[in-house]
């Protein structure tokens, strides 16, 4: 695999941006719509199971590579079968190791927990299914070096929908967490099929030292990040579900799910992206410099508008829709986490600009501050604010974005105020428009569609009158490359 020039990789992270939010959209509309079913089928407890269950087996998973897939993407030189042969070795070595342990604790896993015999087999799934997973890894890995993102998609659909489908068949036929078993089982499987069948590999057997020294110099610091970033999320998640009641750490859960919305629906297709095409940009500070502004602008302006809308609308259609008043005691939590979650989505480009150009010690330095940061305050939070407490906590620690902002200038020069501020203007005439209009509209989904359409034309006519030379600059791109 040689070096992909410059307007290779624009024109790839272009049909690659286009081929995720895509697949995002019609993902999230699945997800959504499935996610409501469930959450009138099953329990806010059942939720907390579920919630508590996977983050024990996400725990594992930051065990599984020592980071080596992420170092064979952000690796300038071309991997060769020695390096891939290696990284696959060693990984499935550790997982193997891991699912056994797994599935030996299951029972002890269980008592701690008070979980039934479902929630014993739904932890039983996850780890088998975590097993198919980590075999996608190769595939996962030489598809993103060649940024071939739109082949990505396919696997990445086909495990989604089914699990979705079985999920919500089966929660509505009363299976309540058993749903989630089945549902994980049929992902691991139907993804692992899709992923060989668009990326065909065949496993090597062999072991290169010299490879494995040369991969573990980025791999160990960047797989430190993510078992920090497992300390600071799921391993919070699963000692929440020892201190707080399961329906609590639900509505922390559902919370969390739809604030983080946007992020999924924009962020993860550009996250995705990012990393492997910031790589390959390392070497150009100029180039790299202006994709990161590119990113910015383009993750704010998708992004603004819809927490806004979040904001204003999420409380008027539970009150509308039939048994789902049951999450209100949810909404303080769904308020603060979205004002965490804009800046952690704003951050994520910037810690993958400083990983993607070998400043990995340096996300670590971050890494270390904001995992003890939130546990601190998580803690603190719960006691003084009971579960509303851990949204709390995150927004402080997210406040901590203008330390990395700070950094990222010395790496490159690039600018991040004006590639926010367009989106954030648009944004707040959007807020006054809902905070006018709302209070005096009569009940309805009839009006608030009607609303919540004249507040995006709103945004999208201030955002060009403020910052239209951007507008037009990122939409040309996208349209260069759709003709």
């Amino acid at each position: 695999m040689g070096d992909i020039d410059i307007e290779t990789i624009k024109n790839r992270v272009v049909v690659g941006v286009m081929a995720l939010t895509a697949r995002t959209f019609f993902l999230q509309v699945v997800a959504f719509g499935a996610t409501f079913l469930l959450t009138i089928f099953l329990s806010p407890e059942t939720f907390g199971i579920f919630y508590v269950v996977s983050a024990i087996i996400s725990f594992l998973g930051y065990f599984s590579d020592i980071g080596l897939a992420a170092a064979l993407v952000q690796k300038k030189e071309e991997v060769t079968d020695e390096d891939l042969a290696t990284t696959f070795i060693i990984q499935q070595s550790l997982v193997l190791l891991l699912v056994i342990l797994s599935l030996a604790s299951s029972n002890i896993v269980a008592s701690f927990y008070r979980l039934d015999i479902q929630g014993v087999w739904l932890l039983r799934a996850l780890a088998v299914a975590f097993f198919f997973s980590s075999l996608k890894t190769i595939p996962s890995v030489l598809l993103e070096r060649r940024l071939a993102f739109d082949r990505l998609v396919i696997p990445q659909i086909v495990e989604t929908l089914g699990f979705y489908v079985v999920a919500v068949y089966l929660a509505w036929r009363g299976f309540g967490i058993a749903s989630f078993t089945w549902a994980v089982m049929t992902r691991g499987v139907f993804g692992l099929l899709a992923m060989y069948l668009v990326e065909p590999w065949i496993p090597k057997l062999a072991f290169s030292r010299s490879s494995v020294k040369k991969l573990l110099t980025f791999g160990v610091p960047f797989q430190m990040n993510s078992f920090l970033a497992l300390l600071k999320d799921d391993l919070l998640t699963i000692f929440l579900g020892k201190v707080l009641p399961f329906t609590h750490v639900g509505y922390i859960g559902w919370a969390k799910k739809w604030a983080e919305v946007p992020l999924r629906l924009f962020m993860d297709s550009l996250m995705r992206v990012t990393f492997p095409a910031y790589s390959r940009m390392q070497t150009d500070k100029i180039v790299l410099a202006r994709a990161i502004e590119k990113t910015l602008f383009a993750l704010s302006a998708s992004i603004f508008p819809i927490y806004v809308g979040l904001l204003f609308f999420v409380r008027p259609i539970t009150q509308l829709i039939p048994k789902y008043d049951r999450w209100e005691p949810a909404m303080l939590s769904f308020y603060v986490f979205i004002f965490s979650s804009i800046l952690a989505g704003l951050t994520s480009p910037l810690m993958n600009a400083l990983n993607a150009t070998g400043k990995v010690r340096i996300t670590l330095h971050f890494m270390i501050g904001w995992t003890i940061a939130t546990w601190l305050l998580t803690m603190i939070g719960v006691r003084l604010f009971g579960y509303n407490g851990v949204a709390l906590a995150l927004l402080v620690v997210g406040s901590s974005i203008f330390f990395v902002v700070r950094y990222v200038h010395t790496v490159t020069d690039f600018t991040f105020i004006r590639n926010v501020r367009g989106p954030l203007v648009a944004a707040l005439f959007q807020t006054a428009l809902y905070a006018g209009i709302l209070p005096i509209l009569p009940k309805g989904y009839p009006w608030l569609v009607i609303a919540g359409i004249s507040g995006v034309i709103l945004y999208g006519a201030m955002l060009y009158i403020i910052d239209h030379k951007r507008v037009i600059t990122v939409t040309a791109l996208f349209q260069r490359r759709v003709r």
